[in-house]
């Protein structure tokens, strides 16, 4: 299982890189493969708002279908549009080309709230 040492993760397996004032978001090595194969990806409309972990869209599997939760707040500047006709790009590559959602972030005291790479690495095991 991946883990990158630069993210943030959430409680719900949504991992989140900062820039500044914006974050690209997505979901964890660890969900996509619990997920197995990803089908479908309900997306977020580019200026969307979105209030730290609520739900802002969902993912189906073949077998499930699981809500992605904002790890912070803010305003969506960005959608990954390749996952409309390519979902399958979270199961191969979740922390590259399957990005899900670049936000502008509202309230950076919220980061404080996530998981480290260590915390989120005790979460899973």
């Amino acid at each position: 299982m991946n883990i990158p040492e630069n993210l943030r993760y959430t409680k719900e397996h949504e991992w989140i890189k900062v820039e500044n004032d914006s974050a690209i978001v997505g979901i964890s090595d660890y969900a996509q493969n619990e997920l197995g194969d990803i089908v479908f990806v309900e997306l977020p409309k580019t200026g969307d708002a979105v209030e730290s972990m609520k739900p802002f869209g969902s993912i189906e599997a073949v077998k499930s279908v699981s809500d992605i939760f904002a790890p912070v707040s803010g305003v969506i500047i960005e959608v990954n549009q390749e996952l409309e006709s390519s979902p399958q790009l979270i199961n191969q590559d979740p922390y590259g080309k399957g990005w899900i959602v670049k936000l502008k972030i509202s309230n950076l005291q919220e980061l404080d709230q996530l998981l480290s790479p260590g915390d989120y690495q005790s979460l899973v095991s």
